[in-house]
């Protein structure tokens, strides 16, 4: 009995020190947690270092900013260490990726797995950890596993990059047809990511319109909208840069040929070739008219009409394209697809010289996405080539270039994407509008000058 009452005490001695132990160590995790914490506001990572990887061993599960402070501690390490220290602060950069997953795969109740594993993908890249085989299966587990938080524009384009990359080396199963579809995948998920931020920004666009003043957050929500729309932009780009090496006329049609029977109950399948084909001006040949009755017949749909009405444009039946067209804009049901299909339309009626149908189409597309920039840009192009066909005099004709550029200065103010490109074209318009010398001569500084041609609009002469 007297043993038993020492083993009594003896282990809750034990609780209660290692409780005392534990309660001891939290507090200086907590301490340390402040003290690297407020090191890393001011961006002194050099200070924040030690405190930061004691807590980081000790208690790893205590708090987020272990990882997101951690992530900017350890690539300053990096930058700031010599040749044979880099390799060791490359591995721990890719170690805290690991952590990070294991013990904070959510933030804010959401999940955040894809966004972790793609920065672990783009720091193997950064800091030549892994091979390209390894890189891209962790970009694809991330892509897989949780696409909805993997949106970061550069890690998207290297995703694909590096499929592409294994695809020119030869790399076992990697074809060229998978390589198509990986194209796909990543073009639709770009296009998905730069809908979201069309619609966030629309909204504050359409509050801009009206003359409401902004508040702080929206306009700071307003510029990280834009700098993420003008990346997306720019990473596309560079993606169909890449594609355009492969994705040839050439390649496309015996590639989708041979695969036809096999995927012609899949509307998925059929609507990537269809829009491939029709992308690369493909769409002459006779598999493009089998792909678009295919899919029209199996899921009729706003893609499939917009095809067929382009199908008899180019058969020269215009009534029966148009009505195509019409079909496919009420078979659509979001906005910004419908504003997608409707600048393609003003686009085609530009390219058969039909300039108010353009500008019809074009604006329609601005109704459903008023951040839709190349709608603008387009209208802007329809105006400056009419320069020679609108105004009763060489002045009032070199005036139409005023109002092409204000039109073109749209489009960069409401899509950042483009606003580079904007931004020159107004500059070349402005070049072919009349000079100070020629409104001084003409003497009608400040006049509203009226467009009676297919335009039907004014422009005033800037003053001097």
């Amino acid at each position: 009995m007297k043993h038993r009452y020492i083993l009594l005490a003896l282990t809750f001695l034990f609780t209660i020190t290692n409780t005392i132990l534990a309660q001891l160590s939290n507090e200086e995790c907590i301490q340390n947690l402040s003290i690297f914490a407020e090191s890393a506001k001011v961006k002194n990572y050099e200070a924040a270092y030690e405190p930061w990887m004691k807590v980081r061993e000790e208690c790893p599960s205590i708090n987020l900013a272990i990882y997101s402070y951690g992530e900017r501690i350890l690539k300053f390490k990096y930058q700031n260490s010599t040749d044979e220290e880099k390799s060791s602060y490359a591995n721990d950069i890719i170690k805290l990726y690991d952590q990070w997953l294991e013990y904070f795969p959510t933030k804010k109740n959401k999940k955040v797995v894809g966004d972790i594993i793609s920065s672990k993908a783009q720091a193997m890249i950064d800091y030549k950890v892994g091979d390209k085989s390894l890189i891209y299966n962790t970009f694809d587990k991330a892509f897989t596993t949780d696409p909805n938080s993997f949106t970061n524009p550069k890690g998207l384009y290297n995703y694909f990059k590096i499929f592409y990359d294994l695809y020119k080396e030869g790399a076992d199963q990697v074809t060229m047809e998978k390589l198509f579809d990986k194209y796909e995948e990543v073009s639709e998920k770009f296009e998905f990511e730069a809908i979201k931020l069309a619609k966030n920004l629309d909204v504050i666009l359409k509050k801009e319109e009206s003359g409401s003043p902004l508040t702080n957050r929206e306009i700071r929500s307003k510029k990280v909208y834009e700098v993420n729309s003008n990346a997306i932009g720019i990473m596309l780009k560079n993606l169909d840069a890449i594609i355009a090496k492969e994705a040839t006329c050439e390649n496309l049609i015996p590639l989708y040929n041979k695969n036809f029977d096999e995927n012609k109950t899949d509307p998925l399948w059929l609507k990537r070739a269809a829009s491939r084909m029709d992308n690369k001006e493909c769409s002459d040949d006779p598999l493009f008219v089998t792909l678009v009755e295919a899919l029209h017949n199996l899921d009729p749909s706003a893609d499939s009409a917009y095809y067929l009405g382009l199908l008899n444009d180019k058969r020269g039946n215009g009534a029966e394209a148009l009505k195509f067209y019409e079909e496919s804009i009420k078979l659509g049901t979001d906005p910004y697809k419908k504003a997608k299909i409707l600048y393609k339309i003003a686009l085609k009626f530009k390219n058969a010289g039909r300039k108010s149908s353009a500008r019809n189409y074009a604006n329609k597309a601005l109704s459903y996405q008023p951040s839709l920039g190349r709608a603008y840009l387009l209208i802007a192009s329809l105006y400056a080539s009419s320069a020679n066909d609108c105004g009763n005099n060489q002045f009032e004709k070199r005036a139409v270039y005023w109002l092409a550029a204000n039109v073109a200065q749209k489009a960069g103010r409401v899509d950042a994407s483009i606003r580079k490109l904007a931004n020159s074209t107004r500059a070349s318009y402005l070049g072919r509008a009349p000079s100070k010398t020629d409104i001084f001569t003409e003497g009608n500084e400040g006049a509203s000058i009226k467009f009676n041609c297919w335009i039907n609009a004014s422009v005033k002469v800037p003053k001097l």
